[in-house]
């Protein structure tokens, strides 16, 4: 493929595009938040919490696609509001493992029965072959950059 000698135009550019689709995908998820009192960021460290059981800091922020500090900063807060545990490692002090409470449990358990129907409107706004293509193109992509 030849390389292109211009930008595409702010319609079919693809981190404008990802910019405008993840603002429609967020805003149903954000009104659904703040009926919690929970961001969206401790929403993902919560969900990945859940899914995956306790995990290291940085694994934890990979999966949930966060920046370490920026981790480091909502975890306190949530260590505060009593959502999360952190444990020091014996071997390793700066080595952390990052659990979920039963409050924090309880968060998701509130949500999820709005968190899957707002999943089902994404899956059926696009049907679910093309969802599912959605994704594995979306993590090519990330795998291949």
């Amino acid at each position: 493929m030849k390389p292109s000698t211009e930008l595409p135009t702010t319609a079919r550019s693809l981190p404008i595009a990802l910019m405008r689709a993840r603002e429609k995908v967020m805003a149903p998820i954000r009104e659904m938040l703040a009926h919690s009192g929970i961001t969206e960021q401790q929403w993902r460290i919560l969900r990945v919490l859940s899914e995956h059981g306790d995990q290291e800091a940085s694994k934890l922020a990979e999966r949930a696609s966060l920046l370490l500090p920026s981790q480091t900063r909502i975890l306190q807060s949530m260590l505060e509001k009593g959502y999360v545990t952190r444990t020091a490692s014996e071997t390793d002090r700066r080595r952390q493992t990052i659990g979920i409470t039963p409050k924090g449990q309880a968060i998701i358990k509130e949500n999820l029965p709005q968190a899957i129907a707002i999943s089902d409107r994404f899956r059926q706004a696009l049907g679910p072959a093309r969802y599912d293509l959605l994704l594995d193109c979306l993590e090519e992509l990330e795998e291949r950059l």
